[in-house]
């Protein structure tokens, strides 16, 4: 029975992706600090209590810059689910949390704010900085690859060579003639992402990807992984997510893109979605193509991405007869 109940808890802490749990176990330990500063209890899912915290959220009174909607949003699902947890139920219709939090976004609402997308041009100028050490080609390798495969960049880092390399792997790549297939394990389950050969070898993400695999010696395990400081070897670890926005930021500073916006704020334009806003953003292609390569569910979520999308192609004034 012991050995069932921790199988058991392995799977539950499975059912949510790893980055939401640590998401989620953050969001716990800001309200338990919170409720240990007032004395209040937090084990008891109090809505009236709850509407004082998330209040406290949107107009702190140390005087403290005041979170965003979305994180106290994103805090209050963090509070249901550990409270789901301990075999609680947080009520968020009460008036005490759905009154407050109602005014708090009519207050302090904004639209959200979206990285720019690279365009193909912006992208192959940043791959020209690279060389063909170790380092620049595995760098090469996740540009391209999660540029063409509209990859978020926790998936480009996820990917293993093989199925079931790994236990935190989060798909593999399987690279055939024509191109190479990304299979994904997503939140609603499988996905495939076809990643077709480019035009030439300096812009093909199937080719960077296999020099990549080949001169870094890699059959087995995670793709994108750690290069030694000599630039000489690869390292076992997986290559962190937080590495893909370095690399863009760093290469897009290099390629002098926008170079008419300061440094600091043109480092605030990009970030690892931006290769996933690129390809909704320029691909030449019917929406619905995109849309299956992103994995998004409505065509709703894919517009969300397409920053320069024809927003008048359906002149809908003259076909009313104005």
């Amino acid at each position: 029975m012991e050995r069932l109940v921790e199988t058991a808890r392995d799977y539950a802490a499975r059912a949510t992706a790893d980055n939401t749990n640590t998401a989620y176990a953050r969001d716990w330990a800001h309200f338990a600090s919170w409720c240990r500063r007032r004395g209040a209890d937090r084990f008891t899912p109090d809505p009236q209590l709850i509407g004082l915290y998330i209040t406290e959220m949107a107009a702190p009174q140390d005087g403290s810059p005041p979170l965003a909607v979305s994180t106290i949003e994103r805090r209050l699902s963090g509070l249901s689910w550990n409270y789901q947890q301990r075999g609680q139920r947080l009520d968020r219709q009460d008036r005490h949390i759905a009154t407050v939090l109602a005014g708090i976004r009519n207050k302090h609402g904004k639209p959200p704010e979206q990285k720019e997308p690279i365009s193909p041009e912006e992208l192959l100028e940043m791959v020209s900085l690279l060389s063909f050490g170790l380092r620049d080609m595995r760098d090469r390798a996740i540009l391209l690859l999660g540029y063409a495969a509209g990859l978020r960049r926790s998936e480009i880092v996820g990917l293993d060579v093989n199925r079931d390399d790994t236990e935190d792997g989060k798909g593999w790549v399987e690279i055939e003639d024509g191109g190479a297939v990304i299979i994904q394990k997503t939140k609603t389950g499988w996905k495939e992402a076809e990643v077709a050969r480019g035009s030439s070898d300096q812009t093909c993400p199937v080719r960077a990807l296999k020099q990549w695999l080949h001169f870094a010696r890699i059959d087995h395990g995670p793709i994108f992984r750690r290069v030694t400081r000599d630039n000489g070897g690869v390292q076992a670890d997986r290559l962190s997510d937080k590495h893909v926005a370095r690399l863009i930021k760093r290469t897009m500073l290099g390629a002098g893109l926008r170079s008419d916006v300061p440094d600091a704020e043109r480092l605030k334009l990009f970030s690892g979605h931006s290769l996933r806003a690129g390809l909704a953003s320029y691909a030449e292609v019917d929406e619905r193509h995109v849309q299956k390569q992103l994995g998004h569910a409505s065509p709703q979520m894919t517009r969300r991405y397409q920053r320069r999308r024809d927003r008048f192609r359906v002149n809908l004034t003259k076909a009313a007869g104005l």
